[in-house]
Order: C-alpha cells, then sequence, then structure tokens
C-alpha cells in the first residue's frame, strides 16, 4: 500500500503538472461551461415573445377592440392591423407575420345575439405558418389561451359566451412560471459535464503515445490501475469544479431555483462524471491518435448526449429504436437527475433508480478502461 500511494503521488503530480502548462485543458474545463452557458442561457429560448402577427378586422366595435387589445397587452405578440385578408396574405407570404386572426364582419353582432343553444356564434379565424410546425403548435396555444381568457371575463360580466359553462383552474408544477431557461440550464450542465469529461480524457492517453512519453512510462514501475487513477483524479477534480461554477452561474444569474440537496447533487453528478471519464479514456487508449480520439468522443459521446438525452427532443415521441438506443447514453439519465434536483427537489424515486444505471456505467467503461490501458508497445 506504501509503494502504491507512492507511485500514485507522484504520478498525480506530473498529470497535474502536466494540467498547469496545458492551459487547454483548463480552458475547455473552466471557460468554456461558463460561455455556453450565457449562450444557451440568453440565446436559446423557447418561449416565443413578440411574434408578429395581423389582425384583419373591419369592424371597430366595442367588443373587436376590448378583444385585440388582448393581444396588443400580450408580451407574446406584437399585432399588426390590417384592413382585408389580401393585405394579410401578402405578409404571411412575405415571412412579416406569423399568424393571421381574422374577425367577421359581424362579430359583434353574432356575439351579442348569440344563437337558440345559447352559445356564441361568432368564429375566430386562426392562420399559422406551419413551416415550423412546433413555433405554429406553440403560437396557437397562446392564441387560445388568450382568446379563452377573453371569453371567461364575458362569462363572469354575464354575456352570451361560447362553450360550456366550466371553469378551468390550472397551476402548474415545479416550474411555476413555465419559463424554458429553468428548463434548459439544467440540462445544459449535463452537456458541458459531458463535453469536460470525454473530451479531457478522450486526450490524455493518446497524447502520451503521439509525444512518445508513453514508452517512458512503460518502464517505470506503474501499474494498469496507477496510469487509470492518475489519468482519472485529477480531471475529474477539473470537471467538478466545471460543474459546480456551472451551479452556482445557474442559480445566481438566470435565476435557476435549486430546491434539492447538495449532498445529492454531489454524489449523482460524481456518479455521471465518472461515467464520462470512463468513456473518454477508454477512447483515448484504444485509439491512441489525438485528432481521432477527439473527433469520435464528440460523435459517440456529445452529439447522443445532445440529441437523445431529451433536452432537445421528448425521447418518447420518437420510435422504439430510437427510444432503445438512447438507454445507452449516460446524459438521458444526469438530464431526468438535474432537472428533479433543480425543479422537485430530493425525489429518491427519480434519482435512486437513475443513479444506479450511472454507477453502473461508470463501473463498465472505467472497468474497460482498465483493460484497455496496456503496458505493451503493441496493442
Amino acid at each position: 500500500m506504501r509503494l502504491f500511494l507512492m507511485r500514485l503521488r507522484g504520478f498525480l503530480k506530473k498529470e497535474t503538472l502536466q494540467i498547469i502548462r496545458d492551459p487547454s485543458s483548463i480552458a475547455l474545463a473552466l471557460v468554456m461551461p461558463l460561455a455556453l452557458l450565457f449562450i444557451f442561457g440568453y440565446g436559446v429560448n423557447l418561449d416565443a415573445e413578440y411574434i408578429p402577427v395581423a389582425v384583419v378586422s373591419s369592424s371597430s366595435g366595442t367588443i373587436e377592440r376590448d378583444l385585440v387589445s388582448r393581444f396588443d397587452l400580450s408580451s407574446n405578440f406584437d399585432v399588426i392591423r390590417v384592413a382585408d385578408m389580401r393585405e394579410a396574405e401578402e405578409l404571411m407570404q412575405k415571412r412579416q407575420v406569423d399568424a393571421i386572426i381574422q374577425l367577421q364582419p359581424d362579430f359583434s353582432a353574432r356575439l351579442s345575439g348569440g344563437s337558440p343553444n345559447g352559445r356564441m356564434q361568432a368564429p375566430v379565424q386562426l392562420i399559422l405558418n406551419g413551416i415550423d410546425a412546433n413555433r405554429a403548435r406553440l403560437i396557437e396555444g397562446y392564441l387560445r389561451s388568450i382568446v379563452r381568457k377573453w371569453v371567461e371575463s364575458r362569462q363572469v360580466q354575464g354575456e352570451a359566451a361560447a362553450g360550456p359553462l366550466i371553469a378551468i383552474s390550472q397551476r402548474i408544477w415545479f416550474n411555476e412560471g413555465a419559463e424554458s431557461r429553468n428548463f434548459m440550464v439544467p440540462g445544459l450542465i449535463t452537456l458541458i459535464m459531458t463535453l469536460i469529461g470525454i473530451l479531457l480524457t478522450a486526450l490524455v492517453v493518446a497524447r502520451e503515445w503521439e509525444r512518445g512519453t508513453m514508452e517512458a512510462m512503460l518502464v517505470t514501475p506503474l501499474r494498469r490501475i496507477d496510469i487509470l487513477l492518475g489519468k482519472i483524479l485529477p480531471y475529474y477534480v477539473l470537471g467538478m469544479l466545471g460543474m459546480g461554477m456551472s451551479v452556482m452561474v445557474a442559480i445566481l444569474v438566470f435565476d435557476v431555483p435549486f430546491r434539492g440537496s447538495v449532498t445529492a447533487l454531489l454524489v449523482l453528478s460524481s456518479l455521471f462524471m465518472l461515467a464520462s471519464l470512463g468513456f473518454g479514456l477508454l477512447l483515448s487508449a484504444a485509439i491512441r491518435i489525438q485528432f481521432v480520439a477527439a473527433q469520435v468522443s464528440i460523435v459517440a459521446g456529445f452529439l447522443p448526449a445532445f440529441f437523445l438525452s431529451g433536452l432537445i427532443f421528448d425521447i418518447e415521441s420518437t420510435p422504439l429504436p430510437i427510444q432503445i438506443v438512447s438507454h445507452i447514453v449516460p446524459a438521458r439519465y444526469f438530464i431526468t437527475i438535474s432537472h428533479t434536483l433543480f425543479m422537485a427537489g430530493d425525489i429518491w424515486e427519480v434519482l435512486l433508480p437513475n443513479g444506479l444505471v450511472l454507477a453502473g456505467m461508470s463501473l463498465f467503461f472505467l472497468t474497460m478502461a482498465y483493460k484497455k490501458i496496456s503496458k505493451r508497445l503493441e496493442k
């Protein structure tokens, strides 16, 4: 044990000095997370605002003005009033508006008159630009919400309105303000940890082979376990520092709520970081060429974490083969963990199963990396 600790201490000192002398590793672990957080936190917003909308209304009655004013007062829309549908269609074709709202000329009269069954017969026509289907559905939801609230206000006033007399009282849990930033930023921390863990270690062994220093290490008393721990521990510390800094920025700068415990975050993020480091070290030991190892780490590590983790796309909506493949992506489990810790708290019915999967993946990748690290020149 004394000899083991002596070897490990010397090897760790060597790796630490190498990190200090290589600014790219420090930049990758500490500077890049800040850049990604600010780019995604401020630049990527799933909440559409100031959507250009054309409103076609040939009447200037009180009821029409009341409804149109609801769109004007909403921060989601930028209302452009037009005289007829032909002008509105031209704006839509030129991509100057994303939606058209048309009120019939006799909208007020039909609304006030009603129908024999007591329901409003004054339809509001909505035309959407469907090139971006997700944005179109989002705009439709905003418009329907405004119309529904306007109808409910008229019901309270005792006027005729559409639909059954049912009042829906809704409440959003975990993300009360329905802000996409609260969803994006915790997920982005997962991507940052994936990038740090895989990229940092994907180069460490390959760098030794390319620089010719691996031959020098092969003649030393170092064992495979010494090399494994010496390559993992410094980058684990560096990666966890990057993770901690990202969490602090998320809470203090972006005002993302954190309702879980710090202990749970440290333990579960450590499991995910070890899985990422083990995967990167496995690639580095198997490939031995820095450029190729870096490219493979992006394709096999970062891109699956970006597309198959559930951060950008709903995994449950993808084809079954894609759902099956996503189960081998560690980021899928840590995305769930980070969202739960930030939004809901320590819900162990969610945290524990995902944490156990990450523990199994960490053990698997570290074991495979240990077996792949060779004390021989040939593979």
